[in-house]
């Protein structure tokens, strides 16, 4: 394999065959056997990454077609200290992507990383049809590596073994392990997908049992097998000394943050003052605030509850701290949080309501388009952005006409194909943005922070 890696891709034939479960377990099983092992994960995510960087003990990066170049990927993939191993974990199925033509799909990436796809099968309900399922996929794109197949979800040891002679009759692909139906390998999810580890108790005893379970059913030596002689890092480059603290809420509530993005603050002489809103009296000292997506509505009591922080946080506001708000952050910045029946006082600043429904108001790839009211300097109106959201709550009620700094061009936003509000010198919209050369929102936002606080 190319570089000090030795990568592997971890895919399905669709989503929710186990392979977030069996990625988590994987990387934590090598991580005891003394392996160092880099986690990636395709597409816009947050919550698998955060498992899969507290699996492993490192920053899970994510790959991205919608906001990535390839060269930008592939230098993504090669970050990091030299490892023992890389594992990538997929996103839906295969060759499943938005382009017809599959050119953003995980088998799109797997070649591009030049990493063989270990393909996780749910096998239940199935015997013989495995092997022509199999088949399928290695036929269907001949430029895919395959490390081989990784049976999930089997009926014991009979269902097993007839799984594996299908395989071995009529494929040449490597059974690399074989996993039973079990609650051991299961994580709680609910309308936004998985727990967050923030809020799991027992993360840490959660992804050991996964490791022993993996430890037991899977060949460990046929998955990872350390890079020969890794070449030593490159001297990490000199940080700018910081002229800017920037207030970021890192709790239970606020939690969706890219790897990459927290290093762009400290390149971008930026300090990163992190707080709890759930917990804390005030908020830092600060020249700007960042409040991310997470979940309020899941922690709307001590949101609410804790009226100080709220307090504070609207006064500083209202006298024009310079702010970033994605999704959650908007909905904590609203007037009220309606969810489940109950209602919750907010922190205000924003005119408007937040109700969370029962199915997703705005979900999948974005594409924004900067009008002339985008706040922060360096950006020309009618510049593309790409983005994404995934947000189950609106705003209602809005009042106070303020400007919009996105016109949403593909995707849902807060309301009329807008997003982006503007009020006082804070943004705040649905739309979930990440640092590269499409867009470069952490250098955009510092520029206005430094603008605001003349610095």
């Amino acid at each position: 394999m190319p570089g000090p890696h030795r990568r592997l891709y971890i895919s399905a034939a669709r989503k929710s065959s186990g392979k977030t479960c069996l990625s988590v377990g994987l990387l934590r099983a090598l991580r005891q056997r003394g392996l160092k092992v880099q986690p990636f994960k395709k597409g816009p995510d947050y919550i698998d990454p955060m498992w899969l960087g507290r699996a492993s003990g490192r920053p899970c990066y994510n790959l991205d077609f919608n906001t990535q170049s390839a060269e930008e990927i592939l230098g993504t993939a090669s970050r990091g200290d030299p490892s023992d191993c890389a594992l990538i974990e997929g996103n839906k199925g295969l060759f499943d992507g938005v382009a017809a033509d599959g050119s953003d799909s995980n088998a799109a990436l797997a070649k591009l990383l030049h990493a063989p796809v270990a393909l996780v099968l749910d096998c239940e309900g199935m015997t013989r049809g495995v092997a022509p399922l199999a088949l399928g996929y290695q036929q269907f794109d001949a430029d895919v590596a395959w490390a081989g197949i990784i049976l999930n979800r089997t009926g014991g040891s009979r269902h097993e073994a007839k799984l594996v002679q299908a395989l071995e009759e009529h494929t040449d692909l490597a059974v690399l392990g074989a996993l039973g139906r079990s609650d051991a390998m299961k994580l709680d999810e609910r309308h936004l997908g998985l727990i967050t580890c923030a809020e799991q108790d027992d993360a840490d005893a959660l992804i050991d049992r996964f490791a022993r379970t993996i430890a037991d059913g899977v060949n460990l030596d046929e998955l990872a097998t350390p890079a020969a002689a890794p070449s030593a890092p490159e001297p990490a480059p000199a940080l700018p000394a910081p002229d800017l603290r920037i207030g970021v809420a890192r709790d239970a509530a606020f939690n969706f943050h890219y790897a990459d993005d927290l290093e762009w603050f400290s390149k971008l002489g930026a300090e990163l003052v992190p707080f709890d809103t759930l917990h804390d009296a005030a908020p830092p000292a600060m020249d700007g605030l960042w409040l991310s997506g997470g979940f309020p509505e899941t922690q709307a009591r001590p949101l609410s509850e804790n009226a100080a922080m709220r307090e504070a946080l609207r006064d500083r506001l209202a006298k024009g701290l310079p702010a970033y708000a994605e999704c959650g952050g908007l909905m904590y910045l609203s007037r009220q949080l309606f969810w489940q029946g109950e209602t919750w006082p907010m922190v205000g600043i924003i005119e408007g309501d937040c109700v969370v429904e029962e199915r997703p108001q705005g979900r999948g790839l974005a594409q924004l388009e900067a009008t002339k009211d985008f706040p922060w300097p360096g950006v020309a109106p009618g510049q593309p952005v790409p983005a994404h959201e995934f947000h189950y709550s609106r705003l209602e009620n809005l009042e106070g006409g303020e400007p919009w700094g996105w016109k949403v061009r593909r995707g849902t936003g807060v309301a009329e194909a807008r997003d982006g509000l503007v009020r006082y010198n804070l943004f705040a919209g649905y739309s979930h943005l990440r640092h590269t050369a499409r867009f470069e929102w952490v250098r955009h936002f510092l520029d206005f922070v430094r603008a605001c606080s003349g610095k």
